[in-house]
Order: C-alpha cells, then structure tokens, then sequence
C-alpha cells in the first residue's frame, strides 16, 4: 500500500511497563520505525500518550493524596515535559525534529479554528518537523476531555486529510471472541458487511488509559466512513509501522468509503456544536440511510425541531424515536424551519454534500 500522510496513535499501555512506568526501548523501537518512515517520504503526525505516565514515574505523592483531578494535573504538566524531551532525544540522531502540539475539545470548536490548527499542522509536515500530539491534561478536566487519545487521532486524521490512521494498542487487534479465548482470532478486515462488530468487542480498558477498544471500534468505523482507512495493531509487536506499510496481514482493518469531502469529516466530528435537532419521519429515515443513493433532508421529511439555530449551523437530525441519523449544515434558521415543515417542493434543509449519515449499527 503507498501511503502519502498518516496519524499514528500510540497507546499509554503500548508505552509503558506492567508497572507504569516508561518502557524506554519500546520508545526507542517506535522513533526508529518513524524516522525509516520519515525518510521514505511519508508524512507523519504522531499522538502519543504517555504524559501522565512519565510524571507518575517522577513524582512520589503522599498517599493522602485522594483528588484524582489535581493528581492527573500534576503528573501531566510534570510528565508532558518528559514525553517530548524523550521523542526528541530519540529521534535527533536520526537527524529529525519534533514539535509538541498540545489540544483540547474547545479547540475543535467551530470552522476557523479548526481550520487555524490544520494550518498549523500543515506548516510542520512542510517543513519535515514531526507534530507531537498529546491532550493538554493539565487544564482538560471533566467535560473538557476527550473520551481518549483515540478520539482525539480521529479528529486530527478527519482534519488533515490522511491516507490512514494507525492505532498501536497491546493487542493484535478486533477479534471475533474473548481475546484470551484461544478459539478466538483477529478480525483482519471490517468494511460495511460487518459493521456490528460491537458483539465481537471487549469493553475492558487498559490500566494505564482511559479507552477501550470499543471506543476505538466506534472511532474507526465512523472515520472509515469518512474515506480513511483504520489500522488497528499490537504495538508491542516489532517492527509492526514496517510490516502494515509493507501490506503485510497485521491487526485489523478498516476500509475507508470511497469519495467521502473534507468539509463531510468535518462536519461528522461536530456533533458537541451543533445548535438544534431536527425530527424526520420514516420515509425521510429510510431515504436518508440508503446506501445505493445520495439524498438530502427535504423539508417534507421533517416532523420537529428543537434548539435555536441559524443558517449556517450544525444541527442534528433523529428519527421520531431519538436516533441519531446524521448532522448537516442548515441552510435555513430555525424559525424558517418551522414555517415549512412538511411541506413539499421546498429547497433541501440540507443538501447531501453538507450531510453526515450515521450508519452505524
């Protein structure tokens, strides 16, 4: 496979030992891998847990220490240092530089700022310096937060328009059984004939971070939706960044839909902004969710609306009993909206190139 720009994420558990400390070598191991890559031509953004890791391992708190957000602050502020001077010095003998851009959910707000931060990230690849991307959880407290960094690597690839997005966990990937069920194997493929891969799926977490690999499923499935292609690998393995560029049958992955716009990645990441919800009926529903036509919201469709919202928002549109379909930019207010309900030969509320369908199951 030739890929052109991808996002690596890397896993606390994948960087750290039993004990919760830094596991240097595989440190070592992985800048090696990216730097092979750098100079083969790829692009690369690289989200790397291991903040609050690398501060537990330099700090000793008393252990009357019972506030889990300040401790969380602590160790982060303290190990965010750690982290990036670790992959600079790592990756300076191979003649490379690292930029640390740390972010949180506000800065993926509205349009301009994401459009600002892609500008920024565009600015480093152009100049051959590796973003170093982490959480700000010095500040990013409660519904701040990113569900994880696998939230957060979803958002970036959406943003900067990448081939693919490498997930490196300590497992081989999806499987299709309890992982420590000898009878169970890796899923190598997910594409839409097996979207309810959730049955499948521990929600068990990792010691050291705060998603499971449901919440990575969810985030592949829907990224794949948008055109990028998931990879899903054990980190632990050697040379695994070598071997999946190398088109070698490594974890799991996801197939991208072909055609997805930028403006549509965009839009599905903006659900925390949108303004209002739209209600539709069935038929709308059922038009709507059809795989083997495009179609945008018409009026006609639409029993409700709730919220404020003016043209050019975001809004949400559910079913008659509260399931999420998809997000759109509005072209009318929500007081316009109103007037038309249910009315036939009306313009689209929301026209199919600024509509994200949610086809998840």
């Amino acid at each position: 496979m030739t890929y052109k720009r991808i996002v690596i994420k890397i896993g606390s558990n994948v960087l750290t030992l039993e004990n919760g400390l830094e596991d240097i070598e595989r440190f070592r191991h992985i800048s090696s891998q990216i730097a092979f890559l750098k100079k083969q031509g790829v692009e690369i953004i690289l989200v790397s847990s291991g903040a609050v890791a690398a501060g537990r391992s330099m700090v000793k708190l008393p252990e009357n220490i019972h506030d889990t957000v300040s401790t969380r602050q602590l160790f982060a502020a303290i190990g965010q240092v750690k982290l990036i001077n670790t992959y600079n010095e790592l990756l300076e003998p191979h003649g490379l530089q690292c930029a640390q851009v740390l972010v949180t959910k506000e800065d993926f707000r509205d349009r301009l700022h994401y459009l600002n931060m892609r500008n920024c990230f565009a600015t480093l690849l152009q100049n051959n310096i590796l973003p170093v991307v982490n959480e700000n959880d010095v500040i990013s407290v409660t519904e701040l937060m990113f569900t994880d960094n696998d939230e957060l690597a979803g958002l970036i690839a959406s943003m900067m328009d990448v081939d693919a997005l490498i997930i490196l966990t300590n497992v081989d990937g999806l499987f299709n059984g309890d992982p420590s069920d000898p009878k169970s194997m890796v899923i190598p493929v997910i594409d839409k004939t097996n979207l309810n891969f959730n049955i499948f799926v521990s929600g068990n977490k990792s010691q050291f971070g705060r998603g499971g690999m449901i919440t990575k499923s969810k985030m592949a499935h829907k990224l794949a939706q948008t055109g990028v292609t998931v990879h899903i690998a054990n980190g632990k393995r050697n040379n695994i960044l070598l071997d999946l560029l190398d088109n070698k049958p490594m974890g799991t992955k996801f197939l991208p839909l072909e055609g997805a716009s930028t403006l549509k990645r965009w839009i599905a990441y903006s659900e925390e902004y949108a303004k209002g919800t739209v209600f539709v009926n069935e038929g709308a529903k059922v038009a709507l969710l059809r795989e083997d036509k495009a179609s945008s919201l018409l009026p006609v469709g639409i029993t409700k609306t709730e919220g404020s919202f003016d043209k050019g928002d975001i809004i949400k549109v559910m079913d008659e009993e509260g399931h999420f379909i998809a997000l759109g930019v509005s072209q009318f207010s929500s007081e316009k909206t109103k007037s038309i309900l249910g009315k036939k030969n009306q313009k689209p509320l929301i026209h199919y190139d600024y509509l994200y369908i949610n086809h998840e199951k």
